[in-house]
């Protein structure tokens, strides 16, 4: 029988290492930690063949006394924290104390600093764990750290690295995960003596940028969120730049890179809206609380992070990011600027400031900005600017379309409120007629008279919406966009309690099995919430007396079997709770607009001010993009003009 017996440090250092440092990607980010601990604003990366062979950091940080040098090696040895206190509160990147003296255990490694009043420097050698004495050095004040042949010692560990480029894709990934959440340091990196990053001090925005490039930038909503202590910045990309990956998900609790479910369940709950089937989110937010309510001492890597009150985060992240993904109404584009005064987008940008740029809510209405602001959910009215359809200046042209003028006679008329209006809410038209003069007046000027999505043109066989625009043409897909309006309207009617409901003349009978008999018998009177009325005439027969005042021209026959099977596989309460959403998708799919219906200019004309007023009108239920822009740039492109 063996005895119990006490490990040497150097097996300690060497076991902790095998958590601590798994890849040369681990040793830079425990070295990177560090310098930004330090205070440093400038920092030099350096790696050959991957970090297997050569990791070295220099930056200009406070630096570390000669004395301090052998300790600084040393297991659990640190200055961050001394008490159990400190640990609560812990502010610091690095506090374990153990990440340099695991890397010293299974590598070369070399630690050169000096203090910023020190006349010179001093540097220690620490080869197979085994300290060298500190000897002085040449070096400017700051620190450098520098590990050769990491691994070297324990050669079987070594076997499990990966190849060169491998090992490498994982320490630029670190190099970027910790840069971006440090605008304010100026960041270099080296490969085999090659710049591969050169990053100035620069702002957020251009940082995120310069890292994740500029169509991030343009597909962005910035987020500046804040209550209770907790405070929420960064960008969410719009849900049509989604990812097949998870590759594009940058998350920081206290400046600290981190891979937590609570997080990640919120912004995937938040995105589930738009976001198209099984594509991921992009984002770089930065959230940021009291340290003593988030435990960092969770995994020796600090990679993983445990909240104190996990519910409150949660809601908190959901409703910031959902706020901020509800902006993204068709038309609403005000760019994300850059510090050097030029736009990130192009043309096509469709990119919202949430919490910065409150002003150009007014656009959209007062109902719009008081959801945006997080206010109780209502109904967003239907608003139809007056402006006026351009007509086309050339007299042959229209002698051409003779027949189409006549055939459209009066529309002006009706588009400047001249005609009385017929109320969407009465009527049930899922394509409202224009409002009344007296609601015109109300709403705001554009400067240059044309609205976000501009006016209509034609439709294209059937399915698209040809629209000109203040500069070029948009396109529409007119289901899609139908389908986002009516969902959002029967999301704001159930929140309110009753979807409202239009009875038909003549009911709609069809034959059902008697799992649809039943389930209409049980939940009929429930489902009038959801503003679909059933009567089971028989066992085998079910009448339709009446269907959501929106989708009174949709297939109501589709529509309650839908709903029927919802119910009977998932149960009432969970559709009304847990799978309303999915359900009120459901409904208006069935009754949105479809594809060959023959719309008149009023109607296109509708759509297009519906968008613009509506939540989230830039993607359809599915994630899919609801309308597109050619600017006269791409169009000029497409012929070769100015060349």
């Amino acid at each position: 029988m063996k005895r119990i017996q006490k490990l040497p440090d150097h097996l300690v250092n060497q076991i902790a290492a095998g958590e601590v440092v798994e890849r040369p990607a681990s040793a830079l980010k425990e070295i990177l930690e560090n310098s930004l601990d330090a205070g440093a604003d400038r920092i030099s990366v350096d790696l050959a063949q991957g970090g297997i062979k050569l990791i070295r950091v220099t930056d200009n940080g406070g630096g570390i006394a000669d004395a301090d040098l052998p300790l600084a090696l040393d297991r659990h040895a640190t200055s961050k924290i001394g008490s159990l206190d400190d640990l609560e509160n812990v502010a610091t990147l690095g506090f374990r104390g153990e990440g340099l003296a695991s890397v010293a255990s299974v590598s070369r490694l070399t630690l050169t600093s000096r203090p910023h009043d020190a006349e010179h420097a001093h540097q220690i050698v620490a080869i197979d764990g085994t300290l060298h004495p500190v000897e002085p050095a040449a070096h400017a004040p700051g620190t450098s750290v520098e590990i050769v042949d990491l691994y070297f010692n324990t050669p079987a560990r070594r076997k499990f690295l990966k190849s060169e480029n491998t090992e490498y894709a994982h320490c630029e990934a670190t190099f970027e995960r910790i840069a971006l959440a440090h605008p304010q340091v100026e960041f270099i990196l080296r490969h085999n003596g090659k710049v591969v990053w050169r990053l100035p001090q620069q702002s957020l925005a251009e940082r995120v940028g310069a890292l994740l490039g500029r169509d991030f930038v343009e597909a962005s909503l910035p987020v500046d969120t804040g209550a209770a202590g907790l405070t929420l910045s960064g960008f969410v990309a719009s849900p049509t730049y989604s990812k097949a990956s998870r590759d594009a998900q940058y998350f920081y609790v206290n400046g600290r890179f981190v891979r937590d479910k609570i997080a990640q369940h919120a912004l995937r709950q938040a995105y589930r809206d738009v976001l198209h089937h099984d594509r991921h989110p992009a984002y770089a937010l930065f959230f940021t609380l009291d340290p003593t309510n988030v435990d960092v001492n969770v995994h020796p890597t600090k990679i993983e992070v445990r909240f104190r009150e996990s519910q409150g985060i949660h809601q908190f992240l959901f409703h910031s990011i959902h706020k901020a993904l509800a902006s993204t109404s068709a038309g609403a584009s005000p760019a994300v600027t850059l510090d050097d005064g030029q736009p990130a987008g192009n043309d096509t940008t469709i990119v919202a400031n949430v919490g910065r740029n409150e002003d150009t809510l007014a656009a959209f209405g007062t109902a719009a900005a008081a959801a945006r602001a997080g206010d109780s959910p209502q109904r967003m009215p239907f608003q139809q600017p007056r402006y006026e359809q351009q007509t086309m200046p050339l007299h042959v042209a229209r002698e051409a379309i003779g027949g189409y003028q006549r055939q459209f006679a009066g529309l002006r008329e009706e588009e400047r409120g001249l005609t009385p209006p017929v109320s969407s809410t009465t009527t049930g038209s899922p394509l409202p007629s224009p409002l009344a003069a007296a609601d015109l007046a109300a709403l705001p000027d554009a400067s240059d008279g044309i609205p976000p999505l501009g006016f209509a043109l034609a439709q294209l066989h059937g399915v698209y919406i040809l629209s000109q625009c203040e500069d070029g043409l948009i396109v529409v897909d007119m289901h899609a966009a139908h389908e986002r309006i009516v969902y959002e309207r029967l999301k704001n009617a159930l929140e309110q309690d009753t979807i409202p409901m239009q009875p038909l003349l003549l009911p709609v009978s069809f034959a059902a099995d008697r799992f649809e008999v039943a389930t209409a018998h049980e939940h009929g009177a429930e489902m009038q919430r959801l503003g679909i009325e059933l009567a089971p005439l028989s066992p085998t027969q079910i009448a339709v007396r009446g269907v959501p005042v929106w989708l009174q021209d949709g297939n109501p026959v589709e529509l309650a079997r839908a709903v029927l099977k919802d119910v009977r596989e998932i149960g009432l309460s969970q559709v009304l709770t847990e799978r309303r959403n999915e359900l009120l998708a459901t409904m208006a799919c069935h009754g949105a607009v479809r594809a060959n219906r023959q719309l008149t200019l009023t109607e296109m004309n509708a759509l297009l001010r519906d968008m613009e007023a509506t939540e989230r009108s830039g993607q359809c239920n599915h994630g899919r993009p609801t309308w597109s822009r050619l600017s006269m740039r791409d169009l000029d492109n497409l012929f070769m003009r100015g060349r």
